[in-house]
């Protein structure tokens, strides 16, 4: 409890949100979208230093070689808001961005203004037209760029850690408009003890674990096959 105390004392997260919203601002209107960037980099590491103060670890596991030269499209179980850091930052060569429900756009300091100006795709779900259209185009800012896409196919995070079923229309429009991407499954564990209790007291103690598995070719098989050997290996190592 002391720990807790003095983490929400010294107002770390807050601070950190705040202080690098005006970062983000400063870089992306006056030095250029790579500074932009690298600021949200450094920002996610923060947050997850943050963490460090209540003992929480992460561990990444990635026997993998991950190509540079095509976008990957990264397809993780979510278990809550801090599955997101280690995953921007220990993926950071490859560009993230992220699927995300247009909620999210607005206030909250560093996050939204990431979500905003950073390239992700904000979809309404009540709102499955515009939800199509907008992770089309998003599927082509990423083949002209080389970027990433984030995606959490159940929708919303798990909040005892057991998995949900797949929605599968996002990934479908991704494989059919990123033919030359590789799918790469990411199995998620341990976030949602940080909030087993709600947002305070925060969880002391777990480590985040972050497992990727091989990478799949987009354009190995149906979709709907592809979607389903995705959803199979995340789960089967869900603890």
């Amino acid at each position: 409890m002391p720990i807790l105390f003095l983490y929400y004392l010294t107002f770390f997260f807050f601070l950190t949100l705040v202080v690098f919203h005006g970062v983000q601002w400063f870089c992306f209107n006056f030095i250029g979208k790579e500074a932009h960037k690298t600021s949200v980099d450094v920002f996610n590491l923060t947050l997850m230093r943050c963490l460090n103060i209540l003992g929480t670890t992460f561990s990444v596991d990635n026997p993998h070689k991950i190509p540079t030269d095509v976008p990957c499209i990264f397809v993780s179980n979510h278990q809550g808001i801090y599955d997101i850091p280690p995953i921007i930052w220990y993926l950071r060569k490859h560009y993230p961005k992220f699927i995300s429900k247009k909620e999210l756009g607005k206030g909250i300091p560093g996050i939204s203004y990431n979500l905003r100006h950073g390239g992700s795709a904000l979809i309404d779900r009540k709102n499955p037209k515009q939800a199509v259209v907008t992770i089309s185009k998003f599927a082509d800012y990423l083949n002209k760029n080389n970027y990433s896409a984030v995606i959490f196919p159940e929708g919303t995070r798990s909040r005892d850690g057991r998995p949900k079923k797949f929605a599968e229309t996002g990934l479908q429009i991704m494989l059919k408009k990123m033919p030359q991407a590789m799918v790469v499954p990411i199995t998620i564990n341990n976030s949602w003890k940080l909030f087993e209790y709600g947002s305070f007291p925060l969880g002391i103690g777990h480590n985040i674990k972050m497992k990727i598995h091989q990478p799949i070719q987009a354009n190995s098989d149906d979709a709907n096959s592809i979607i389903a050997k995705v959803e199979r290996t995340i789960i089967a190592d869900i603890i």
